[in-house]
């Protein structure tokens, strides 16, 4: 079985799978590959990426099961960001502005606390 590839003690990247026969890259974490069905390998990815497209939660998602935050409801993004190995990842983009967000930005993802996120990178992140 796959280590749980949402698990909080990745903080920086995610945990992914390749495919020994074809090579194909997915995430989260598979046992078998998607494409071909042969055998996959846990796989390291580093989390830097483009935004490929997103979109903007502007109302609460119906209770239960939604349980509002103390403060209540905060519009937020979601977007997929693509990595360097062609994976899209579908991640909470976190952003200070709404109206900053572009596709194409460059993002980090991580996975911490059972949710991918992507905030923006920063300059002195880029190319590492």
């Amino acid at each position: 079985m796959a280590t749980d590839p949402r698990s909080p003690t990745v903080t920086v990247g995610l945990q992914g799978s390749r495919c020994s026969g074809c090579s194909v890259t997915a995430y989260p974490a598979e046992d078998a590959c998607p494409r071909c069905g042969g055998p996959a390998d846990p796989e390291f990815l580093p989390g830097a990426g483009t935004l490929w497209t997103w979109t903007v939660q502007r109302y609460a998602p119906k209770s239960p099961p939604y349980q509002p935050p103390p403060g209540g409801f905060e519009p937020f993004a979601l977007g997929y960001v693509e990595l360097a190995e062609g994976v899209r990842v579908a991640a909470v983009l976190d952003v200070e502005d709404l109206d900053d967000i572009r596709i194409g930005m460059p993002l980090t993802v991580t996975a911490e606390h059972g949710v991918p996120r992507a905030r923006p990178t920063s300059a002195g992140e880029e190319g590492s």
